[in-house]
């Protein structure tokens, strides 16, 4: 789909990033990686670092020079360093700020300023806020519930200000609970997805907020990039400067999503079909559910999720058993 190319991935060692610069590099591009190591992991980029083709930059989004240094004689960016996760930034909103605002603003200067081709950036579902219309559609958002959110709409006012006033080509993509291999299941804000299935393998009883049937559109990380490459590559015109629902459009709940889990890691390990799951009070700024209306991808962009929830779940307990215990 796109080869020979000079791309910058920002946050290239974290989830998304890495797997980003993994299907990159394997179709024949030149991929420089920057980031600062606050969330991103150096085991997920170590199998490129002998790669020719693959730079790293250690540096912080937050510096303007950094993120100069870093678009210099690339043609396309993949904007997906971030602070994410709705707790920490109800805990910590000025950090969440600095970078998922200012951050961001540096980027889009610096790639302004070395004539970047195209600036594909992370967005985020949470954007749609308290609208309680579903499935989602890109035109129709609430109020954010959290700094989280607040920072990542404003992405999309300054990408559209920049589009608009300095003839950028920029495309966002509203991810939508994304999971897969390299998602970490450490640390106070892991997902779920990877937390859960931690705690399967060791036999610890998993907490749900509330009771369970709030309800995620569950996107596996091979459609993201699928979808980051589409955004890469359109001809498109109508489909750029736009923002993009990404994920497959179907709706699990956490009562299921446990099920399922429990089904393809008794695989591994029957002792965990019979691991309690536990519940707890529902978290502050979450939305009872999501669900995306994936037409406006399909249709400008030729979006083809080849993953469903359950198939994707299924790879990702595989990597997890194998790289977990």
């Amino acid at each position: 789909m796109i080869n020979n190319k000079k791309i910058l991935v920002t946050g290239g060692a974290g989830f998304i990033g890495s797997n980003l610069v993994e299907e990159l590099l394997r179709l024949g591009n030149t991929v420089t990686c920057l980031d600062n190591f606050a969330t991103g992991k150096r085991e997920n980029i170590q199998p490129f670092l002998s790669n020719p083709n693959f730079t790293l930059i250690e540096g912080d989004i937050r510096d303007l020079e950094t993120c100069r240094k870093a678009v210099k004689n690339q043609e396309y960016v993949l904007h997906e360093a971030a602070l994410g996760s709705v707790p920490r930034s109800i805990n910590d909103p000025i950090t969440t700020n600095n970078v998922n605002i200012s951050g961001f603003l540096n980027m889009l200067v610096a790639s302004r300023d070395e004539g970047i081709k195209r600036f594909v950036y992370a967005a985020s579902s949470s954007t749609y806020g308290d609208s309680k219309a579903l499935p989602k559609v890109e035109d129709k958002i609430g109020k954010p519930l959290s700094p989280y959110a607040i920072t990542k709409y404003v992405n999309e006012l300054y990408a559209d200000v920049f589009a608009k006033t300095y003839g950028m080509e920029c495309i966002g993509l509203r991810y939508f609970n994304v999971f897969g291999r390299r998602q970490d299941p450490n640390g106070a804000y892991a997902a779920v997805i990877p937390l859960f299935v931690k705690k399967f393998i060791t036999h610890e009883s998993p907490v749900i907020n509330g009771d369970g049937e709030y309800s995620r559109d569950f996107t596996y990380v091979d459609n993201v990039v699928q979808m980051n490459l589409r955004a890469l590559t359109t001809t498109n015109p109508e489909a750029v400067n736009q923002v993009y629902n990404t994920a497959f459009g179907e709706r699990t709940t956490l009562n299921q999503l446990v099920e399922y889990l429990k089904e393809y890691l008794s695989a591994y390990d029957k002792e965990i079909a019979n691991v309690e799951v536990l519940h707890g009070p529902n978290r502050a700024g979450d939305i009872p559910h999501s669900l995306a209306n994936v037409d406006k991808a399909k249709t400008l962009l030729n979006y083809d999720p080849k993953f469903s929830m359950r198939q994707g779940l299924k790879e990702a307990c595989t990597w997890y058993w194998e790289n977990l215990r």
